[in-house]
């Protein structure tokens, strides 16, 4: 049975959303694409404005991930748009992905958006959902706390680098202490599986084994950490 809010490796619940770009439906519009869908409290905050400035300024990252961004909140298409507006005139920005407009809440309480903080105003939680519709991550920043895009990208990245090899990514991916930007090889299934390992993988232990990983995700992810640091 699905739980009462999606869970990771749950399909995105079914909604028809409207949003700054018409109708959506999720997640059947983004199937074959991977999807960041986030939550903010309120239009016309400032810490909501740099971040969906932020989100803006690494659109073109996300495209080339195969990425569609979603923005989320329980304002109206009519606030959205002026707010949207503002951002353009003012600070020089144009938001070019499509925006959620909830006022009554349906989405947020379907995707437990609304929490102890505040019973009317959403936390500002990330969805990264896989092409075939998957949730894959799930984040929550209360709503004093601005999210770091480049840490999301770098998210993305190791995901597609783990379907792609079938392997689990280390801490700090792309640069962990002990392995680098190798993965790590998923665990024996079989006592004979693991008496082999040593002889397939650089190994630690037989529980414990790498292998190389990709080059080109390990280089993308070090550019968005290095941005994140301000480097």
């Amino acid at each position: 049975m699905p739980s009462l809010i999606p869970l990771i490796g749950e399909k995105l619940p079914e909604m028809i959303v409207p949003t700054t770009h018409g109708i959506r439906k999720l997640p059947d519009d983004y199937i074959g694409k991977w999807l960041v869908l986030f939550s903010h409290p309120a239009d016309f905050t400032p810490v909501c404005t740099t971040e969906f400035v932020a989100f803006a300024k690494r659109y073109e990252d996300f495209k080339k991930l195969n990425t569609e961004l979603l923005g989320h909140s329980v304002d109206s298409i009519f606030s959205h748009i002026k707010w949207l507006e503002w951002i353009e005139k003012n600070l020089g920005v144009k938001i070019p992905f499509p925006v959620v407009a909830d006022p009554g809440a349906e989405v947020a309480k379907k995707l437990g958006l609304l929490h102890a903080q505040s019973a009317t105003h959403t936390v500002r939680a990330v969805f990264i959902v896989d092409p075939n519709g998957v949730i894959r991550t799930i984040l929550y920043y209360p709503q004093e706390l601005g999210r770091n895009i480049d840490e999301i990208l770098r998210i993305i990245v190791a995901l597609q680098v783990s379907e792609k090899l079938k392997a689990a990514v280390p801490a700090d991916w792309p640069n962990n202490e002990l392995i680098g930007d190798r993965v790590i090889v998923p665990p024996a299934r079989t006592v004979d599986e693991a008496a082999e390992r040593s002889k397939h993988y650089t190994c630690f232990d037989w529980w414990m084994c790498h292998k190389e990983g990709s080059p080109e995700h390990a280089e993308a992810a070090r550019a968005f950490l290095k941005r994140a640091a301000g480097l």
